[in-house]
């Protein structure tokens, strides 16, 4: 099979005054300069020769995707792989980590941060994004060109790392998934064999809540 290139972008800032874990919970868009941020990333991708395009189910990842589905003319799928993990601590106030650690009602989703114990595993966030991946190769491939996945911080920052040979389980605090951001996966058949990140819209702003 020949090479493709693969591309995971991150979802732009959200609207989220009340700084809560919003993971896979209804209601939660763009800001203003989420927005923007997927403009910046909607001209640097349309440079790129897609011929591919797909979406997380999730609003902020599909308002993502509308600026690129309109510089390049696709339509959008969606695909229930890309979807952000599951997390028991939606809802919370996590800003800092300071809303979870400090109520004794969240210790006990706190024991096992490899698996990780408060949320979906990381080997089976690996495992759909993967097949996610797999299958937007296949459709690049199809139609010549190159394929681009919107999704979410923590599943391509897992993708990623199974894909680079490294553990799963990470200190978040250390992901390289800035907000807009593009993380490109080359294939040479089934195989990925090189990884690109970079930051169209710039590094994301101090204080903005990680891990959605």
């Amino acid at each position: 099979m020949p090479r493709t290139v693969v591309h995971l972008l991150r979802h732009g800032e959200v609207f989220n005054p009340g700084k809560v874990l919003y993971g896979r919970l209804p209601g939660f868009g763009l800001s203003e300069a989420g927005h923007a941020m997927a403009d910046i990333a909607a001209q640097f991708l349309a440079q790129r020769p897609l011929t591919y395009l797909v979406s997380s189910p999730l609003e902020r990842a599909q308002q993502t995707a509308a600026p690129i589905a309109a510089a390049t003319g696709l339509e959008i799928d969606i695909d229930e792989r890309l979807i952000e993990a599951d997390n028991k601590f939606e809802g919370a106030p996590v800003a800092g980590g300071k809303g979870v650690f400090a109520n004794p009602r969240h210790w006990s989703k706190l024991t096992n941060p490899v698996r990780p114990s408060w949320g979906e595993p990381y080997a089976q966030v690996a495992q759909r994004m993967v097949a996610a991946a797999h299958s937007a190769r296949d459709h690049a491939i199809e139609t010549g060109g190159e394929a681009l996945c919107v999704s979410h911080q923590l599943p391509i920052v897992v993708l990623r790392r199974f894909a680079e040979g490294q553990r799963l389980w990470h200190d978040p605090r250390k992901r390289e998934c800035s907000l807009a951001s593009v993380t490109s996966l080359t294939f040479d058949g089934d195989v990925i064999v090189g990884v690109d990140y970079t930051e169209p819209a710039g590094a994301t702003p101090k204080g903005a809540v990680a891990g959605a």
